[in-house]
C-alpha cells in the first residue's frame, strides 16, 4: 500500500525538493528534523552516553535519527562502511571509531548544507577515515562490490523509489556484505490527508510503507535473511508532541496545516524498525 504522493511519477521531483529544503533548514538552524524543540533529548533515548560524548553538539542537534543502525551493524576494524543519507554525520563519525584507521566510512547525502556541515565537523575532529559525497541514494556515487556494511537511519522512507535504493545497496555491497538500517514503517493505515501532505513526507511520515512491503522490497533486491531485530513505537504523548512540532514548523513557514489529532494519529501508525539483511 503505497501512499498517494508516491504513486504520482510527476511528483517525485516535488517530493525530493521538499525533503532537501527541510534538511537544509535542519543543517542551517541546528534542529532535529521531527522534534525541532528537543533533538538532543530525542537521541538520548537512542544512543549511549559514550557514543554521544564522542561527537560535537552541532552534530547531535542536527540529527534526524529514528534508531541506531550501529547497534545492529556489528562493525569491525578495517571495514568499509556506507551511510545512506548521512546528514550531519552522526552515524558516520560513530562508525569511524569502530572501523579504525584501516577502515573507511563514506556518507552520501543529497543536501549541500548537510554535506558541507559534515565535512567541516570531520576536519575539526581530525578524522582521516571518513568521506562525504553529494548524491542521491537511488543512484549512489559508489563503486560496485566495494562496501562491507551499508547503514541508513530514517532516510529510505523519504524516497519514492525505495526498490531502487535497495538495488543500489545490493550493487555496492561486497559478497556476504551486510545491510543494517533503521527506518520508519507502517503498522497501521495513515489518514488520507497525511498521505498527500508534503510537509509530513519530509518529516518522515507520509513516505512510510507497510512493514511487510518494506521487507519484501529488500528481498526482491536479492538480499536474504531479512529480519526485523527491534521495533519501537511512539506513545500517545510522543505522537502528540511530534505532531505539534510539525504543525508549528508548517505555520512558521506560512503553510496550511492539518488538524493536530490527525497528525498525531499518523505518528501512532508508525514503527521505527531495525532491519538487517545480507548479500549472498
Amino acid at each position: 500500500m503505497s501512499n498517494d504522493l508516491g504513486k504520482k511519477g510527476g511528483q517525485n521531483n516535488v517530493i525530493r525538493t521538499a525533503v532537501i529544503n527541510r534538511y537544509s533548514r535542519v543543517a542551517n538552524e541546528g534542529k532535529s528534523c521531527c522534534d525541532t524543540s528537543s533533538g538532543t533529548k530525542e537521541i538520548i533515548k537512542i544512543y549511549s552516553e559514550k557514543e554521544l560524548a564522542s561527537v560535537p553538539e552541532e552534530v547531535k542537534t542536527s540529527n534526524c535519527a529514528c534508531g541506531n543502525p550501529l547497534a545492529i551493524a556489528e562493525l569491525k576494524p578495517g571495514q568499509v562502511v556506507l551511510d545512506l543519507g548521512s546528514g550531519a554525520g552522526l552515524d558516520v563519525f560513530l562508525a569511524s571509531h569502530k572501523v579504525g584507521h584501516q577502515g573507511k566510512v563514506i556518507g552520501v547525502d543529497a543536501t549541500d548544507e548537510m554535506v558541507a556541515k559534515a565535512d567541516k565537523v570531520a576536519k575539526s575532529m581530525g578524522l582521516g577515515n571518513v568521506e562525504f559525497r553529494k548524491g542521491f541514494i537511488e543512484n549512489l556515487p559508489v563503486e560496485d562490490n566495494s562496501i562491507d556494511v551499508v547503514i541508513s537511519n530514517c532516510v529510505i522512507n523519504l524516497v519514492t523509489d525505495k526498490e531502487k535504493v535497495f538495488k543500489e545497496a545490493y550493487r555496492v555491497l561486497k559478497p556476504k556484505g551486510k545491510l543494517a538500517i533503521s527506518d520508519r514503517v507502517l503498522i497501521d493505515e495513515l489518514p488520507s490527508e497525511v498521505r498527500a501532505n508534503l510537509d509530513l513526507w519530509s518529516a518522515c511520515v507520509s513516505g512510510a510503507i507497510p512493514e511487510v512491503e518494506y521487507l519484501s522490497m529488500i528481498k526482491a533486491a536479492g538480499f536474504f535473511d531479512v529480519r526485523v531485530t527491534d521495533r519501537r513505537t511512539y506513545t500517545f504523548e510522543e505522537a502528540t508532541s511530534f505532531a505539534k512540532t510539525v504543525i508549528d514548523e508548517a505555520k512558521r513557514l506560512g503553510r496550511e496545516t492539518l488538524d493536530e489529532k490527525i497528525v498525531a494519529r499518523a505518528f501512532l501508525a508508525i514503527a521505527n524498525d531495525h532491519i538487517v539483511a545480507y548479500k549472498p
